[in-house]
């Protein structure tokens, strides 16, 4: 992998590590429907303008069906599978399913994409390494408890929607600009979560939220969701579609140093332990042999 690619991969981590903290934050004054809409609006606006100006809206909306697609997949559905299940179930066991993301990009790559390198040893030693280092990272107490079956399936339908709408992006969207995509993407999903969000936005809104919530949302939508997917979709054309996918590694790894540095959250065993394995696993993974 190339430089840039490397410098790609740490940022969007960030960018997707980033999201915890936000939402941990935004989430004590507003509600999910809310968080979503607003981040995904906030996004439009920054994006949209641009596509505008580049000449990258109009071939997105050539390509509508498939961006419908991008959205409905990468977004629509896990953000709300996810927002379901994590009512339900711990927020590391939830954490861990999405860590299985790169697993289901690497089968998806080898089976219908005829990538045939992701079946190198070290590939998948990469993969193994990574995710037992997730498993530290998350820490087995935290993953443990009764709950329904049914949540820990929305969890694992939410990590297929992440490993199969990068893989539509890299297929069907390759020749469409970037910021078009995205910018109709968000567009998309602002759409979609616009009732249930307004309808309760007034009262979030007397409520008085605090300063911290309105910039958590502000970051959600520049950070996290307009530059984060464009900094993705060039990972995409730098790595494939299926390594990609790892940057869900370092996104826990992310969300855990954030949690220490800002929200006052112990060092533990786990995270100096599965932290190392998380990066080494993540090298062994992205490079192609």
């Amino acid at each position: 992998m190339s430089r840039r690619g490397f410098l790609l991969f740490l940022a969007i981590g960030l960018a997707w590590g980033v999201p915890y903290f936000f939402l941990a934050v935004a989430g004590k004054d507003f509600s999910t429907p809310t968080v979503i809409f607003s981040r995904v609006t906030i996004g439009a606006l920054v994006m949209v303008p641009l596509a505008i100006k580049r000449g990258a809206l109009k071939p997105a909306l050539k390509a509508w069906p498939w961006v419908l697609s991008f959205a409905a997949i990468e977004m629509i559905g896990p953000w709300f599978l996810l927002t379901e299940a994590e009512r339900h179930i711990p927020s590391g066991l939830a954490g861990l399913m999405i860590a299985t993301v790169p697993i289901y990009g690497m089968l998806i790559a080898y089976f219908f994409q005829g990538d045939k390198s992701v079946r190198h040893p070290k590939t998948l030693a990469g993969l193994a390494i990574g995710f037992t280092g997730v498993v530290l990272l998350v820490g087995i107490d935290s993953i443990t408890g009764t709950f329904e079956p049914i949540y820990l399936f929305m969890a694992v339908l939410a990590a297929l929607g992440y490993a199969i709408a990068p893989a539509i992006a890299n297929a069907k969207l390759q020749d469409v600009p970037t910021v078009g995509v995205i910018g109709l993407s968000l567009t998309m999903v602002s759409i979609f979560y616009a009732i249930p969000a307004i309808s309760a936005l007034p009262s979030e809104i007397a409520a008085g939220p605090s300063p911290e919530s309105v910039w958590s949302l502000i970051g959600l939508g520049v950070i996290s969701s307009a530059i984060a997917f464009v900094m993705f979709f060039e990972l995409v054309k730098e790595v494939g579609s299926a390594r990609a996918t790892l940057v869900t590694y370092p996104n826990t790894a992310w969300a855990l140093l954030l949690g220490i540095v800002f929200l006052h959250e112990p060092i533990t065993i786990g995270l100096l332990t599965g932290l190392p394995l998380v990066a080494i696993g993540s090298y062994l993974a992205l490079r192609k042999h």
